[in-house]
Formats: C-alpha cells, structure tokens, sequence
C-alpha cells in the first residue's frame, strides 16, 4: 500500500471514530467516508465519462 493510500485509509479510520449513531448527524462524515473510500478503490460514479466535481474522483 502507498502512503498515499495509508493516508486516506487513516482518514476514514479518524472519521469512522466521529460517527455517533444517529443518521441525521453522521451524514456528512459518512458522505466523506464514501468519498475517501472511491479514491482508494479508484471509482467513479456509473455512467460519468467526464471527472466528478462533486466528489473529485
């Protein structure tokens, strides 16, 4: 694993220690869990033949 993607990978672990439980409050650390976890598996979005603006990927 590169330390690029140690990186990411400890980004996600810090995130997941935020979560509480509760959706309402938890949706935006989830949103950048998923967001995190599409550049380490290097995934975009179905049907996107152009880059994503929202997420980066």
């Amino acid at each position: 694993m590169t330390t690029e993607l140690l990186s990411l990978q400890e980004q996600i672990d810090a995130l997941k220690l935020k979560l509480t439980g509760d959706l309402f409050a938890d949706m935006d650390i989830k949103d950048e869990i998923h967001n995190l976890e599409m550049k380490i598996n290097g995934v975009k979005p179905m049907n996107t033949h152009i880059d994503c603006v929202g997420c980066g990927s």
